[in-house]
This record gives structure tokens, C-alpha cells and sequence, in this order.
């Protein structure tokens, strides 16, 4: 209820980003390879951003 109203942070919002991507990509799969595979492939570079953001901000 407390954190109803708190904004997300960047990497909270990234996270949401690649999960979604994830989702995606699987769902396209079952109807078109080469679309998957594009959303597979920024889904990997997002969770590179994100290694590199939560190493950043030390798990904090």
C-alpha cells in the first residue's frame, strides 16, 4: 500500500522491459521464428544493460 505511489527505477523498469520481451518472443515463436529472434536478441541486450546497471548500483 506504502509503495503505491514510488517511482520506479530505472532498472526496476528495464526489468519489467526484458520480462515483457521475454513473453513476447516465446508467444512469437509459435507463429513467426525470424520475429522471435529479433525480440530475443533485444531482450539479451537489455539484460546486459541491466547486469551492468544492478553491478552500478551494487544490488542495492
Amino acid at each position: 500500500m506504502f509503495g503505491l505511489f514510488r517511482r520506479k527505477t530505472r532498472l526496476e523498469k528495464l526489468q519489467c522491459r526484458y520480462t515483457w520481451l521475454m513473453r513476447r518472443s516465446y508467444m512469437m515463436a509459435l507463429k513467426d521464428k525470424e520475429k522471435s529472434v529479433e525480440l530475443h536478441r533485444q531482450a539479451e541486450q537489455l539484460l546486459k544493460e541491466i547486469e551492468f546497471l544492478s553491478i552500478s548500483y551494487g544490488d542495492k
